[in-house]
């Protein structure tokens, strides 16, 4: 590794270990102020971080990225909008440390107390989406962590411009500069280096594709969050409602093909194949979408014949698989085999079918007649989320703010001693 490269990073950590300990009894009006001065400027600024923007577009595009990856990367105004909604939202959020999670007494006097504590250090590897710059750096913060940021290399302009912001911000409210941190290069050295970097990092939230899940999960010596792909998937039993089914399967293809939440395979009981099922399948493909058929569909028109690897494959595109299944259980055991364990939905009005369903499934996000796009922290009431965690430890499905915290134990005696 590179021996600038290293240096670097060592000088981060250990800045972000410093400002963790200062923000871990950082008080929560202090954290607030911080983020609402952030908002403000990323509100003032945001014709230089549309700029900015345009850049990486450049860059994108140069690269090779395709139109749904462009939609990732790409800020309006719109959008900076938003990020400023998030960023106020989340600072308006109640403060997640120092909750009392639980309390008891034993029967010698001995007074316990559970409560809610910051992680230390998170370290966030991201692609694409500079948004996540602002979500990730809010919501740490206010958790009381102290964060080290690395955005995609096509983001890197957006990010950076972003990223002042919230310094901007963190200054403002006299909280360490170093609370937000991004790494400044684009060398993957940095990365391998964030990964193993034990001393000063307590745990890494990876948001992005495959490549990017593998890669921290192959060479990271901190332990993660893992953010697996979303292939989502939609159940919609012969006792689906026409109506709201045309609307959510529709909404959940199309409304943004390149979020982890779109769905991505559509599971059509045997018995509304002919009806609501090839209605369905019409409704997408008027409205662009390509449907990779299994056997049993292929017949209706404009369908593309399906192939074993379109069954659990993240199209992030307008693309989704669709196939036959004999009823609630086979669409349950399809989910099982080529799931991710992130999002899926059924569309019933079977409350017994929608109860098995919802038992047997075991992902980290359920909907019910519900679009699988809500899969989001923001839509949650989070304000935000740095991702969608599909692992069972610590933290499962959106990570806001209250995610991103421990716990230790107060214990109080009056003068006990134990024999």
């Amino acid at each position: 590794m590179d021996n600038s490269i290293d240096g670097m990073m060592d000088i981060i950590g250990m800045q972000a270990k410093a400002a963790a300990a200062h923000l871990a009894y950082a008080g929560s009006e202090q954290k607030e102020q911080a983020l609402m001065l952030a908002a403000d400027a990323v509100q003032s600024r945001s014709e230089d971080i549309v700029s900015a923007n345009s850049e990486d577009l450049a860059f994108g595009r140069d690269k090779g990225l395709k139109d749904p990856m462009i939609d990732r990367l790409m800020l309006d105004a719109d959008r900076v909008k938003g990020l400023c909604t998030a960023l106020r939202d989340i600072a308006k959020q109640e403060d997640p440390v120092g909750r009392i999670l639980d309390q008891w007494s034993r029967p010698n006097g001995l007074n316990i107390k559970k409560i809610s504590t910051p992680l230390g250090v998170i370290g966030v590897v991201y692609e694409s989406r500079p948004n996540v710059t602002a979500d990730a750096g809010a919501l740490a913060l206010k958790s009381g962590n102290a964060v080290i940021l690395r955005c995609g290399s096509e983001s890197f302009h957006s990010s950076k411009a972003i990223h002042s912001c919230l310094v901007e911000g963190i200054k403002a409210a006299d909280l360490p500069e170093a609370s937000i941190q991004l790494i400044p290069t684009r060398d993957r050295a940095a990365v391998k280096k964030l990964l193993r970097m034990t001393e000063s990092v307590d745990v890494i939230v990876p948001r992005g594709g495959k490549g990017l899940v593998r890669l921290v999960q192959q060479e990271a010596r901190v332990p993660i969050f893992a953010h697996l792909e979303g292939v989502v998937h939609i159940y919609v039993d012969r006792s689906a409602d026409t109506v709201k089914t045309l609307d959510v399967v529709l909404n959940a293809k199309t409304r943004r093909v390149s979020i982890c939440g779109a769905a991505e395979c559509l599971l059509l009981h045997k018995d509304i194949v002919d009806g609501l099922g090839a209605q369905v399948i019409k409704t997408l493909i008027s409205a662009g979408v390509q449907v990779r058929a299994g056997p049993g569909l292929d017949h209706i028109m404009q369908t593309v014949k399906a192939s074993k690897s379109d069954w659990g494959k993240e199209f992030l595109d307008s693309i989704i698989a669709a196939r036959i299944v004999a009823d609630v259980d086979e669409a349950i055991d399809h989910i099982k085999t080529y799931g991710s364990h992130h999002t899926d939905c059924i569309m019933s009005e079977d409350d017994l079918v929608r109860q098995r369903f919802f038992e047997r499934v075991d992902s980290a996000i359920l909907m019910h007649n519900a679009s699988t796009q809500f899969a989001d922290g923001g839509e949650f009431g989070m304000g935000g989320e740095i991702g969608i965690a599909t692992g069972k430890l610590h933290a499962r499905g959106p990570i806001g703010a209250g995610q991103l915290t421990s716990f230790k134990y107060l214990v109080s005696g009056n003068g006990l001693t134990r024999n």
